[in-house]
């Protein structure tokens, strides 16, 4: 029997698929934050994790450490650059473009810290700045679950 054809909309999912899994399961750092992926749209993709007392910096105060601030941010940035390159090798074998999620690589990170890490959970937002054949830039935003602004981020990772 022949093995069916897969259709591009089928490697899109499967792809996607992959990356969630990925960045939730497979990433043991990702896992120590808690970090769950809300969505892999290419423009604007968010992740969401909740306060838990393991990622507390001030213990008086109860806020989120400003390394785990940033590590999310870094991540959400990541995640961006390869949304980034996703799009542009789009019809590309899955392996090939899974080839290219392995070489991704933070290069500069700047976060800028708003307000007390504050809230019993949070989403981090990200979009891209641009997207090139051997760097992307990105913004990203860390939110509480009162929509409070927390930290901005902006970064540039190595896609190439």
């Amino acid at each position: 029997m022949k093995k069916p054809v897969e259709t591009a909309a089928d490697a899109e999912t499967r792809l996607l698929a992959i990356i969630r899994e990925s960045f939730v399961e497979r990433m043991p750092f990702n896992r120590i934050l808690g970090i769950d992926v809300l969505s892999l749209h290419h423009d604007r993709p968010e992740l969401r994790f909740d306060m838990r007392p393991e990622l507390v910096g001030n213990y008086v105060r109860n806020i989120l450490h400003g390394g785990v601030i940033s590590s999310v941010l870094d991540v959400t940035g990541g995640l961006v650059a390869f949304l980034g390159v996703q799009q542009k090798l789009r019809g590309k074998p899955v392996e090939e473009v899974l080839e290219r999620f392995a070489r991704i690589g933070t290069i500069d990170l700047r976060i800028d810290y708003l307000r007390p890490g504050t809230g019993a959970w949070f989403v981090a937002r990200g979009f891209p700045l641009r997207t090139g054949n051997k760097v992307a830039v990105t913004r990203m935003e860390l939110f509480n679950d009162q929509e409070a602004l927390i930290a901005v981020g902006t970064a540039a990772y190595t896609v190439s």
